[in-house]
């Protein structure tokens, strides 16, 4: 689609030729079950990993992801980003 057609360089996003995004949420309105619905979804994220470019939209990163996973994200843009943001 649209999105691809613009240059991986030419915005901070990088995945432009990814042709899926998959986003993992592991919801229970019973709050007693957050570690484990928590546990599951983590578990699920890592068994998929592997076959995935290695990045993420920025939106769906989760908080203890690390600087290496944000890195990732934005590719070859990383370093360009943050001497803009410095």
């Amino acid at each position: 689609g649209a999105a691809s057609r613009v240059g991986k360089k030419d915005t901070a996003w990088n995945y432009r030729d990814a042709t899926w995004a998959q986003v993992m949420v592991g919801v229970d309105p019973d709050p007693a079950n957050n570690d484990k619905t928590i546990s599951w979804t983590k578990s699920y994220y890592d068994a998929l990993h592997p076959y995935s470019a290695g990045g993420a939209y920025v939106n769906f990163l989760m908080g203890d992801e690390g600087e290496d996973r944000v890195k990732k994200t934005y590719g070859e843009n990383y370093e360009r980003l943050v001497a803009i943001k410095n």
